[in-house]
């Protein structure tokens, strides 16, 4: 069974890098899977957010806000919060006269909030993925997962247990995909915020296999500290577990942004633009979206653009950048080996090289190989001080056997 299950592996791998099998019409868009508006605890308007991805080259985007779609009638307090009356000016120029609806309750001013139908008129260009992040705990300890191309919000589902909760929700997006026949994805969001999972929490999801390995928002501790795994970290972890011990599919890992706030920025604030997901589609659709990302034609990225990921033949591991002038790439092979049957260092450095195309030849010894490409550049508005622009390639796995 265990060898049955390993050649399931090796095929799926082999279909997410094989790009000669890919659609010939298939391209790159840019997306962000993770972001907050005034429907929940963001502190813009949902047509100012979509503006600002919309005017820096997004091509696709989901307003992920807690628990509720950006469906219904919702009027939104105008006063000393996070809805200024001169935050509701600034919109009414930008988006034209008309655009801004208020009303006086009780002596109190509100403004609605634009519906995703209503953006989707407004913004032809860039494609709205309905999602929502399904905000759950256990005993202190939070619990987030985006369902992505929703048809109906999902409440948060509960459970005896921090891994019960996390499956129940996962569950969830799952069933409605069944029932509506609608391709559906969830994944799971910043693990290490305030430490609520571990990599053996996130290994053992069933069902779905994306978390985030770079979150933007200012305290999800993207980095661990001496007691607690970075992301990178828990992603070896996990990917171990998966395919040695839990039979499961290798863990896909995202890049967003998780933005709250637009007005003020830095570090320390938890802006847009940080952390992205280039998804290789066949059109610009939300099925063709989320179908390529569950059969992990996308990369992850906070500045880094590549031309190519190509894994042929079971031999090599290639990714072509596209290089900017003035700036230097150094791209890494993390994988961990097996000895006499058994994983050897967990997250091992294997290869390091500054050409491009970067290119890893498997030695045959490989659980599974993971590519990240790291720039020379700064990011220009770091998650923390000292970041570059980086690239996140999906783990290719060998056969077991």
């Amino acid at each position: 069974m265990r060898r049955l299950l390993a050649l399931c592996v090796t095929l799926a791998t082999l279909w997410l890098y094989a790009g000669a099998r890919r659609p010939a019409e298939a391209r790159w868009f840019k997306g962000n899977t993770h972001t907050h508006t005034l429907w929940s605890d963001g502190d813009a308007a949902p047509e100012l957010v979509a503006d600002w991805y919309a005017s820096h080259g997004y091509d696709f985007l989901v307003l992920s806000d807690h628990n509720v779609l950006s469906r219904g009638e919702r009027w939104f307090p105008v006063g000393e919060g996070r809805l200024t009356p001169a935050k509701v000016a600034e919109l009414g120029e930008h988006f034209g006269g008309g655009w801004v609806e208020e009303r006086e309750v009780d002596g109190k001013r509100e403004m609605r909030l634009k519906t995703l139908e209503e953006l989707r008129e407004r913004f032809g260009e860039l494609l709205f993925i309905e999602g929502e992040e399904i905000t759950d705990s256990f005993e202190g300890h939070p619990v987030h997962v985006n369902g992505l191309n929703l048809q109906e919000p999902i409440q948060p589902q509960g459970g005896t247990s921090l891994r019960e909760v996390l499956q129940r929700n996962v569950d969830a997006v799952l069933a409605q995909a069944r029932e509506t026949g609608r391709p559906m994805l969830a994944h799971i969001n910043h693990p290490n915020f305030q430490w609520g999972l571990t990599p053996e929490d996130v290994a053992s999801v069933k069902g779905e296999r994306f978390f985030e390995v770079y979150n933007g928002h200012s305290a999800v501790r993207n980095y661990g500290d001496a007691e607690h795994p970075s992301c990178e970290e828990m992603w070896d972890i996990a990917l171990v577990l998966r395919l040695r011990e839990l039979d499961l599919p290798p863990l896909l890992g995202l890049a967003t942004d998780d933005a709250h706030e637009y007005f003020d920025w830095g570090v320390g604030e938890t802006n847009p633009g940080r952390g992205w997901v280039m998804v290789r589609a066949e059109e610009k659709s939300p099925d063709a979206i989320v179908r390529a990302m569950k059969r992990g034609d996308f990369y992850a990225s906070s500045g880094v653009t590549l031309e190519r990921v190509e894994h042929k033949t079971w031999k090599h591991l290639e990714v072509e950048i596209a290089a900017e002038e003035g700036v230097e790439y150094t791209t890494r092979f993390i994988g961990t080996r097996t000895v006499d049957g058994e994983p050897g260092e967990i997250g091992e450095l294997l290869l390091e090289t500054k050409e491009n195309p970067a290119r890893y030849e498997f030695a045959g010894d490989e659980l599974y190989v993971r590519a990240k490409v790291i720039s020379s550049r700064a990011h220009p508005n770091p998650y923390a001080e000292g970041d570059r622009e980086c690239a996140w390639v999906q783990p290719v796995t060998r056969p077991l056997f």
